[in-house]
């Protein structure tokens, strides 16, 4: 199979395709894992910076054989990922994400902890993602505009449906915050646990890193209401330092 042109790479990275092209020597794609966050990554860039990136993305797996295993992962949300998520969420979230840390700086050296030991790590770290990433403006203006209509339609004058309206909106958006975290942390944590105390990254692929990586860039950016392109660019360069050779301390 021949190596895949940067720019037939960045085609496929475009629209996305659910395959990933061929980039290295040997022929082999990406790992699956990895075609899934870099297409999240990349359409979260500006066109030209998330091209630029891609490039450089395609130039590495072209230059380096595969290493086996979530020695990259690991890396990447350690010296990265978590690090980005502690200045974005809340502070009581920290100790969770710094002990969640510790155990993907240990795997990355091959220490890899049990199943049991990284589900207790990954659930409050989760739970406070995904709380965090949670379009609560846009669950805010529907969940109101719904009730007022409702309250409309039954009779109430305007200025009284539209107090129904966001009351009906406060309570029910805080209520699904907590529903929409609960679900996901639980569709999700188990799959990571598994992947991470296996070290498999076939079982890594199996739970959408990709939909985490763009619930990261939500977390990251809620705040402002707006996508922060520095915020996903250092979150883009880490995965490719993590991708990379081992540095000092590595």
């Amino acid at each position: 199979m021949p190596i895949t042109h940067p720019e037939a790479f960045l085609a496929a990275l475009r629209i996305p395709a659910a395959a990933p092209p061929s980039t290295a020597k040997a022929g082999a794609p990406p790992p699956d894992w990895l075609w899934d966050v870099a297409t999240a990554l990349h359409e979260n860039l500006p066109a030209d910076t998330g091209d630029a990136w891609a490039v450089r993305l395609h130039g590495l797996l072209g230059a380096r054989p595969r290493t086996a295993g979530l020695r990259a992962v690991h890396h990447w949300h350690a010296d990265t990922v978590l690090p980005l998520l502690s200045a974005s969420m809340r502070e009581e979230h920290r100790p969770a994400l710094a002990a969640l840390g510790e155990l993907h700086r240990a795997a990355a050296q091959g220490r890899a902890a049990g199943q049991d030991s990284w589900a207790t790590a990954l659930t409050p770290v989760l739970l406070g993602l995904h709380d965090a990433a949670y379009d609560r403006l846009s669950a805010y203006t529907e969940a109101h505009a719904g009730a007022r209509d409702y309250a409309l339609a039954n009779g109430f004058a305007p200025a009284e449906a539209d107090v129904y309206g966001h009351d009906y909106a406060r309570v029910s958006r805080e209520a699904n915050v907590r529903m929409f975290a609960d679900a996901h942390t639980e569709a999700v944590g188990a799959g990571l646990a598994r992947a991470y105390a296996t070290d498999s990254p076939a079982a890594y692929a199996d739970t959408c890193p990709g939909a985490q990586s763009r619930a990261l860039v939500r977390a990251m950016t809620a705040r402002d209401g707006q996508a922060g392109p520095g915020a996903v660019l250092r979150l883009a360069d880490g995965l490719l330092t993590a991708l990379g050779p081992p540095g000092p301390g590595r």
